[in-house]
């Protein structure tokens, strides 16, 4: 592989959930410096980058240790603008540099350092284009997630193909996406249009780990969970 294993945080300034999201505290640190602290400690990172459009973000992040060598254009920091064109902008930009594409969201500051080296060592054991970490699902579209028909009536997401399930534990297993962490191979993020355009491996990782920052409510859960969650860490 030429280039670097590059750590990139995707944070910009715009958050109608969270305004200011960013900038919020989990045990006392802004969700910012959660995400460039664990990128840089994790082992198999060799630079740690960050993507925003938002001055306030940039200077921040160098401030925690991450480098900032671009604002990211205002046109792929709207709402309606998918995440997916702000990695290709990053890995256009930098060019050969970023030999092996690694995304950190700040939005999960609950994630260890070795969840970041698990995704990055399941990407080089081959066969995929994309890894990105999943946590067991509470819920089951076979088993007890509902969709409503034109009458409003509800019924299963996924039907059972035979007879009918009474136990969750008889549902094929699913697992919701984090954004713990993604990595993937530079050249298909340019090439594809989406992460699914590819074979996408998995890293398994507890619920606990996996809070995901979008709304206020998100924010108490994870500021409450992160002594335990800390507490765990080897």
């Amino acid at each position: 592989m030429n280039g670097q294993v590059v750590a990139f945080i995707f944070a910009r300034g715009g958050s109608k959930g969270l305004p200011g999201k960013h900038h919020r505290l989990v045990a006392g640190k802004p969700l910012i410096q959660h995400a460039v602290e664990q990128a840089k400690a994790a082992r198999l990172v060799e630079r740690v980058m960050v993507s925003s459009d938002d001055p306030s973000i940039a200077e921040a992040a160098k401030a925690y240790g991450a480098e900032m060598p671009f604002l990211r254009p205002a046109h792929l920091a709207r709402d309606e603008t998918p995440e997916w064109l702000a990695w290709r902008h990053a890995i256009e930009t930098l060019g050969e540099t970023v030999g092996l594409f690694v995304s950190v969201p700040a939005t999960a500051p609950l994630r260890r350092p070795a969840d970041i080296d698990a995704c990055i060592e399941r990407f080089r054991m081959g066969d995929v284009d994309v890894v990105c970490a999943v946590a067991p699902a509470h819920r089951s579209p076979y088993f007890n997630m509902v969709k409503l028909d034109a009458a409003g009536h509800a019924g299963l997401v996924i039907p059972p193909a035979t007879g009918t399930l009474h136990r969750r534990q008889d549902a094929p297993p699913v697992f919701d996406m984090t954004t713990i962490c993604y990595v993937a191979d530079p050249a298909f993020v340019l090439k594809a249009g989406g992460l699914f355009d590819g074979r996408v491996g998995t890293v398994e990782v507890p619920p606990e780990r996996a809070v995901d920052i979008d709304t206020e409510y998100d924010l108490r859960v994870a500021d409450a969970l992160y002594p335990l969650v800390a507490k765990d860490a080897p």
